[in-house]
């Protein structure tokens, strides 16, 4: 049923940037924040000074206030944040149009920034401090030999498998298949940091396995770089000199039975390969006024491999226990679903998510380098546990 309290399009994508993606930025991420939102307002045609709002990532190491100095706003009267992680940034675009529709802001920069490979890297054993008084309840799992996210997804692989009736060999046809397709993407994407470098289904088989049964090639890239956008009103969009994208649905959830910290504790669930996906999915696609079938071209989140296929059954492209079956061509151009045009975070880079919404916008705009023809309705996703958040982008009509 549609939300009546919704209104698809009243808030639109003007402007989008990123800097170069890297293994060592030699910048700060403040740096790269302010280079990648100067860039999202120069393809909206918007004067710095004019940002009245900044959400960002609740792991950003640069606050709102910083960046909107950096810029020389001259006042900013929002911001906020959105997470945890790699689950905000659809959440952090729908805060951004949360303000502009209650009048809080005009003109709102969503950004994240990070040098996750020469900085602050993410994924370590002990990241998360020592046991106990944490206040995150990751603690509560690293007496037991759960401290990696590369743990944490094995599991979850090896659940699905169990629960699908399929062997760790045909498990693995189906993650290869979503690393193909990504892969081929990005080799056509000169920003991607895999660009140019191609990989066979025998060479993802081959790369070495980390926590079994995910091997390299399921994780994603590390990577130092920004990501950025800025959101305004549709109205004002259409006097605007750039191509702009309107926001027809975005949405959070966690479904029933809300949990703390940010990602081992989601391992209590009654179940682990079901995910808020499932329960964010009604309401995005209610609110767009669509369903999955008439989505032309996903980004969908893929810090592992599974991460993605365990969406594709939770919004509804592929029944349970099909996305294992996916081949490479299913998620190409041309093929069933077009999926990570860009390369996503398996092969184009680490941006926590942001790297995916920019694409989805260049999607629309018909400007991505693996352009779907005539794509109008572009949906992003944004994950994984405890919470998820996704956005479906659309013409203006």
């Amino acid at each position: 049923m549609p939300d009546q309290t919704w209104t698809p399009g009243a808030c639109s994508i003007v402007g989008i940037g990123e800097t170069d993606f890297s293994k060592a930025s030699g910048r700060t991420p403040l740096t790269l924040a302010a280079q990648a939102a100067r860039a999202a307002l120069a393809d909206a045609g918007i004067a710095p000074r004019a940002v009245d709002g900044v959400v960002r990532c609740d792991m950003d190491l640069v606050s709102a206030p910083a960046l909107a100095d950096s810029l020389g706003a001259d006042d900013l009267t929002y911001w906020g944040e959105a997470g945890p992680g790699g689950s905000g940034p659809a959440a952090m675009v729908g805060q951004a149009v949360a303000a502009i529709n209650s009048g809080l802001a005009t003109t709102v920069v969503v950004f994240r920034s990070l040098n996750g490979r020469s900085g602050n890297r993410y994924g370590l054993v002990g990241e998360h401090g020592a046991v106990g008084g944490d206040n995150n309840y990751e603690e509560f799992f690293l007496p037991f030999g759960m401290q990696t996210p590369g743990q944490f997804f094995a599991v979850v692989a090896r659940r699905y498998a169990h629960e699908h009736g399929l062997s760790i060999d045909e498990l693995s046809h189906g993650l290869g298949s979503i690393a193909m397709a990504g892969r081929a993407h990005a080799n056509n994407n000169p920003a991607a940091q895999f660009h140019q470098r191609t990989m066979s289904r025998e060479d993802y088989l081959a790369s070495r396995m980390l926590s079994s049964p995910l091997r390299l090639f399921d994780y994603c890239l590390e990577t130092d770089g920004a990501a950025a956008v800025v959101v305004t009103s549709t109205q004002r969009a259409r006097d605007l000199a750039g191509v702009h994208v309107p926001v027809l649905s975005v949405a959070q959830g966690t479904g029933r039975g809300v949990q703390p910290g940010q990602m081992f504790p989601a391992l209590l669930r009654k179940s682990i390969t079901t995910w808020p996906s499932a329960a964010t999915a009604p309401t995005v696609f209610g609110r767009a006024g669509v369903t999955a079938g008439d989505v032309d071209v996903a980004q969908i989140y893929d810090c592992f491999t599974i991460t993605a296929l365990i969406q594709l059954e939770d919004y509804g492209f592929m029944a349970p226990g099909r996305a294992a079956y996916v081949t490479p061509e299913d998620l190409s151009v041309g093929g069933r679903l077009p999926f990570n045009t860009s390369g996503g975070h398996l092969s184009e880079g680490y941006i926590h998510g942001m790297n995916h919404v920019v694409e989805g916008v260049r999607q629309v705009r018909g400007t991505s380098t693996n352009q779907v023809d005539g794509a109008e309705i572009s949906f992003v996703s944004s994950a994984p546990p405890p919470g998820a958040s996704a956005m479906i982008l659309g013409v203006d009509r």
